[in-house]
């Protein structure tokens, strides 16, 4: 049996700087901590309907046709003028969303509170300009507040093929941009930052984008949507065990939500942002307002 010796000198693993989603787990992952988190909440029966959709959003995913590649010229452009290469606003989006779309409704529909069942039969039917013009307002952070019980079915299809998109990826390929608070991957705003648990991440802070569901690193201590790193302050429900806090800025008086692995290893951005809705409002009522929308709640976003 050959010993090897022990490299004392090795350096550390460097942590990588963007982590891609996992197509094979993140829409499940996110169902089940739905469906923990709506155990004994005020909010149980909503909770759960999105535990329903969520799980629809990963029977989409892994039943979705093969989209066609990015062409390599759009990596070079996107690193010649530090843009996303998945640019949710301004690249043609797969028409195939509108599929998933159709595909997501059919799951809910048995699930669907009796008074939703109209509106979700409706969106299902509707033409293909009208998805696009909700998909359009939605993504380009106007969304119809007459369309307020549609959009976050349309937000949870363009999820599914951008996460589809991402997840397929090489990270190498991708490059923090100029502006630390968007996704370095299609562009959009973070839903909330992450502060990760795994050895190679250890007490690194991510933010976690609201489209994607890609992560990129950024310093801790400093504001997500200024960059300044005076005027911070942690405000967290009275009782909680800390695990989601909303980080306030003085500076831009803006907030995001910061999730703790450390102290809930199961916690999800997404998830447990909608969860904790009271820490909202207690941040609101202080004059501050939300840097980042979570796409399955509509108006999330200030």
């Amino acid at each position: 049996m050959e010993i090897k010796p022990i490299d004392f000198n090795k350096p550390p693993e460097e942590a990588p700087a963007i982590l891609l989603p996992v197509a094979a787990s993140v829409f499940a992952d996110r169902a089940s901590r739905f469906d923990t988190l709506a155990d004994q909440h005020k909010l149980a029966d909503w909770l759960i309907f999105l535990g329903h959709l969520t799980r629809a959003q990963h029977e989409a995913l892994q039943s979705l046709p093969e989209l066609p590649p990015i062409p390599a010229g759009v990596f070079e452009q996107a690193r010649q003028h530090h843009m996303p290469p998945l640019n949710a606003t301004a690249a043609e989006r797969p028409p195939v969303w509108r599929e998933v779309l159709r595909q997501i409704v059919a799951a809910l529909l048995p699930h669907a509170p009796e008074a939703s069942v109209p509106l979700l039969t409706a969106l299902a039917a509707a033409d293909d300009i009208r998805l696009e013009a909700l998909a359009d307002g939605l993504l380009h952070g106007e969304p119809d507040p007459a369309a307020a019980g549609e959009l976050p079915v349309i937000a949870a299809a363009l999820q599914v093929v951008f996460t589809a998109q991402a997840a397929r990826l090489d990270a190498a390929q991708l490059q923090k941009l100029d502006t630390p608070g968007v996704c370095p991957c299609c562009g959009s705003l973070p839903v909330a930052s992450l502060v990760r648990l795994a050895p190679t991440v250890n007490n690194l802070r991510y933010l976690h984008c609201s489209l994607c569901n890609t992560e990129w690193n950024v310093p801790r201590a400093t504001c997500t949507a200024c960059g300044t790193d005076k005027g911070l302050a942690q405000h967290q429900i009275e009782g909680s065990n800390g695990s989601m806090r909303a980080e306030t800025c003085d500076g831009c008086k803006s907030y995001l939500k910061i999730a703790y692995q450390e102290k809930d290893p199961r916690i999800d951005p997404v998830a447990d942002d909608l969860a904790t809705l009271v820490l909202d409002l207690l941040v609101d009522e202080a004059g501050y307002g939300r840097s980042g929308p979570n796409l399955l709640l509509v108006n999330a976003a200030g």
